[in-house]
């Protein structure tokens, strides 16, 4: 039986009105896509940087890229590469100038890959030497600048913008990885909600920062400005339109490598033999120390004079009395404030969130202790020491010798100058996040430093807009769509075509 003429008309103006609707869902995704792209395309303009952390022990180099028209934006620059240059830091090279730089050359050709090669020349490169270089300009003035001069040229070759070499002061060094951090984790700028609301339920703090290398140790933070009560380590910042009264000291000889070296020296002078007994080391490591390298070095040069020129160093594993035995490098007697880390340097109270990372985070990451309590970090610590060399050589077969025999004292070490020098108490030590990185870029003091010299922090908070560009384009487009569609459906329906006319029907 044929269908009724009506009900086809029916069929057909559906259909009309189907490919209609269809029309306009192409077109608003089509128009969406264009915002979108439009906007995409304005942030293929990337800048980078490269910044080289020449550090005690090793130097790292850190690829750095961010959009260009959002380069003051907090947390928009993002590290797309890092490089490890082999062998020891910069300042081991002091009697062989001429091999200090030719370690780099692979690393920087890494970075010469991974920067597009329109980009080379306004890409610019800054190198930081740290403690190591510290310790060597003490001792050697001239021997640092010639060290600084054959890694310039070398980086001089390169089709970069080289913005120079020099050694940073322990306060750089800690300013700068506090900046890292708090421009990492946004807390340098607010959302427009507690503009809008006021502060009193959007309290925004700043996070301290703790940085352990190998030759010094650096702590960082904002504190209550009422318990100040030397201005001797206050560094004021203006960022983003907001002040900020910060404490920063650097402690030069107590990186984990130096204060082993003090530890050891003190054992030498309060020995009357060439052996000793390490509670620092397992039981069962032995290791053979030149009483002479203790002599030429800045941290442990004295005068002093033993009988004999090597020390026989045996491991016994005991926390408690290793412990005690790094006690001793700290002067704990000369303070004149209410309150001293140690050798009469002021601490106000710490408070708030800390970020630790560097040597922090490795040796508690490898304990897996990062996210414990101090308690059972102690715990941890103690059965790690208590192991013979040969139970740990077997356990981690794939660590070298070195730093495996190691992680008994720098764990020690870290539990004495956070728990008893910083005054991290069991509730307080909830408050330390031991980390490495933070949205994939490494924490540490490189990129602070980069966005200081880059002017990439402005002292004055930008204009932040309530919806970003893209979410802005989107939402005008769905409006303007979403109005027009509700404007031709009421004209439908004022207007009801002739093809659903009842009489037609």
């Amino acid at each position: 039986m044929d269908e009724p003429r009506g009900t086809k008309l029916r069929k057909y103006c559906h259909l009309k009105y189907i490919i209609i609707g269809l029309f306009l869902v192409v077109a608003l995704i089509t128009l969406i896509a264009v915002a979108i792209t439009q906007n995409l395309s304005s942030t293929r303009n990337s800048k980078y940087g490269i910044v080289l952390d020449a550090g005690s022990s090793h130097t790292n180099v850190y690829v750095y890229k961010w959009p260009a028209e959002k380069e003051n934006n907090t947390g928009v620059v993002q590290q797309i590469h890092v490089c490890e240059v082999e062998g020891p830091g910069i300042s081991s090279y002091a009697n062989a100038v001429e091999n200090a730089s030719a370690p780099l050359k692979h690393c920087m050709d890494s970075a010469k890959e991974i920067v597009p090669q329109g980009k080379h020349q306004e890409t610019p490169v800054y190198l930081g030497a740290t403690a190591g270089m510290r310790l060597l300009s003490l001792k050697n003035k001239d021997a640092a600048r010639r060290v600084l001069s054959a890694v310039e040229e070398t980086l001089h070759i390169y089709p970069f913008k080289f913005q120079g070499a020099r050694i940073l002061s322990g306060g750089e060094e800690g300013a700068y990885g506090w900046i890292t951090l708090n421009y990492l984790l946004g807390k340098f700028t607010e959302s427009i909600w507690p503009k809008v609301l006021g502060h009193t339920f959007f309290k925004s703090r700043t996070t301290g920062a703790l940085d352990l290398g190998g030759a010094s140790t650096q702590i960082t933070f904002v504190p209550d400005p009422d318990k100040i009560e030397s201005t001797a380590d206050i560094v004021n910042f203006h960022l983003y339109g907001k002040e900020y009264v910060v404490y920063t000291h650097s402690f030069l000889c107590y990186g984990k490598d130096q204060a082993l070296r003090l530890k050891l020296l003190h054992d030498v002078l309060s020995s009357t033999t060439d052996r000793l007994q390490d509670p620092c080391f397992h039981q069962g490591y032995a290791r053979t120390l030149n009483v002479f390298d203790l002599t030429t070095n800045p941290c442990t040069a004295r005068n002093f004079t033993v009988s004999y020129s090597q020390i026989q160093i045996q491991g016994v594993g005991n926390y408690e009395k290793c412990l005690a035995s790094i006690q001793r490098i700290f002067n704990t007697q000369d303070c004149v404030y209410s309150s001293c880390s140690f050798n009469g340097i002021f601490l106000p109270e710490v408070s708030g969130e800390f970020g630790a990372f560097s040597a922090f985070y490795y040796v508690m990451n490898f304990l897996n202790v990062t996210q414990k309590p101090m308690n059972q970090v102690i715990e941890t610590v103690k059965s790690f020491c208590s192991k013979s060399w040969n139970e740990v050589k077997v356990e981690f077969p794939k660590v070298k010798e070195k730093y495996l025999s190691e992680y008994c004292f720098s764990s020690t070490y870290i539990i004495s100058l956070l728990g008893q020098r910083y005054n991290f108490t069991k509730e307080k030590w909830q408050n330390i996040h031991f980390l490495e990185k933070i949205q994939k870029s490494d924490a540490g003091w490189t990129l602070g430093y980069m966005l200081n010299l880059t002017n990439m922090i402005p002292a004055e908070q930008p204009y932040t807009y309530l919806l970003s560009h893209t979410s802005f384009i989107s939402f005008i487009v769905i409006c303007s769509a979403l109005v027009m569609s509700l404007l031709f459906i009421g004209w439908m329906i004022y207007r009801k075509p002739k093809c659903l006319r009842k009489e037609i029907i």
